[in-house]
């Protein structure tokens, strides 16, 4: 793809590597699979099964109608703690190819690939992507983005585009869908991958490729362009959990801390740590509190309450780990991103500018 609007730092690999480096491979199991298990084709084209809402939804996008997509989380489902049923087991061992999030998310993967005999084309959609581990946003709490930058660009100046690899995936923060040009290099990897699928319509495939990374693209610019019109320091986030790092670095906001102190919504806050974050909300002049669609609001409730600030819940939470239902703001990637931008920039006292004509209807 061309290069961007305005180069802005990001953790990404100046290259997406090809062959081995790119996680888009066949799985060898030592049982047989059953026949027919990949590689068929039903009269909907290829199966694909998705792990999450997110990758479900680009892969829609890419495949359109050419192929059945099967997506084993339903929106507001964790995929933390997801425990794979029966028949989503066997529509794994049916499947053609396997669409994963990757970056550590789906920790129940690999028993779920051995329980159903899945032996067909793997698509890791994290592939080339460097992640942020747990406390790489600490300095936000008593700094500010910029010199938070200034760390990343020193520690990317020290280690150079190979630092990613050997990187285990298992300790980063997977949410990397939260930037949107993370999600172009994460629709980049499932369109490779596609592409080595018997069956699926590579022309069909391109077309849809290019033209969602350009609606993909209008998104990161029309939120850039936005964001760049508040001051930095009025730049400030509380959310429910730690889900928004890579959208934190990508428009320089100051994440002033989370609700749940990790980037797993199955933890739980202390006392001591709602206390804590009580204390930084007042201290820094925060507006907003931010609870998430598929998680509980009741702790951000509380601590907005305690701190005197506006609590964003309800029909007005961020989508985070999980899209919207059908018929809510948030039932596609775009339209979650839409509307988490632009709660944030009303929290901030700013009313948006109009959306682009790629991302109108």
């Amino acid at each position: 793809m061309t290069s961007r609007h305005m180069p802005r730092h990001r953790r990404v690999r100046s290259a997406i590597a090809t062959g081995a480096a790119l996680t888009v491979g066949t799985l060898a199991l030592a049982s047989c699979a059953s026949p027919g298990a990949s590689g068929s084709a039903e009269p909907n084209g290829p199966l694909i099964v998705a792990t999450t809402t997110q990758v479900g939804d680009f892969t829609r996008e890419l495949v359109g109608g050419t192929a059945e997509v099967t997506q084993l989380l339903t929106p507001a489902q964790s995929a933390h703690s997801f425990d794979p049923s029966a028949a989503q087991l066997l529509a794994l061992a049916e499947a053609d190819a396997l669409v994963v999030n990757g970056a550590g998310l789906e920790s129940w993967l690999d028993d779920a690939v051995s329980a159903s005999g899945f032996d067909g084309v793997l698509i890791d959609a994290s592939t080339g992507i460097e992640l942020y581990g747990t406390g790489d946003h600490a300095a936000d709490d008593a700094g500010t983005a910029d010199e938070t930058d200034a760390a990343d660009d020193a520690h990317d100046d020290a280690e150079g585009d190979d630092a990613h690899v050997g990187h285990d995936h298992g300790d980063g923060n997977p949410h990397i869908w939260t930037d949107p040009e993370l999600a172009e290099r994460m629709v980049e990897n499932i369109a490779r991958g596609l592409q080595t699928v018997p069956g699926v319509e590579a022309a069909a495939l391109t077309a849809n490729e290019q033209a969602y990374l350009e609606q993909l693209d209008a998104l990161d610019t029309w939120i850039e362009e936005n964001v760049d019109a508040v001051p930095v320091d009025r730049r400030l986030l509380v959310t429910n959990h730690d889900a928004f790092t890579y959208f934190v670095d990508a428009y320089d906001l100051t994440f002033v801390g989370s609700v749940i102190p990790s980037f797993d919504d199955n933890a739980e806050p202390s006392a001591a740590e709602i206390d804590d974050l009580v204390a930084k909300i007042r201290a820094t002049g925060v507006q907003a509190v931010f609870s998430e669609a598929s998680i509980s609001p009741k702790a951000a409730e509380t601590i907005a309450r305690e701190a005197g600030v506006t609590v964003y819940s309800g029909d007005d939470a961020l989508y985070g780990d999980s899209l919207g239902a059908e018929g809510t703001p948030g039932e596609t990637y775009l339209g979650s991103q839409v509307h988490n931008a632009t709660l944030i920039l009303e929290s901030w006292g700013v009313t948006p500018s109009p959306l682009p004509a790629l991302l109108q209807g």
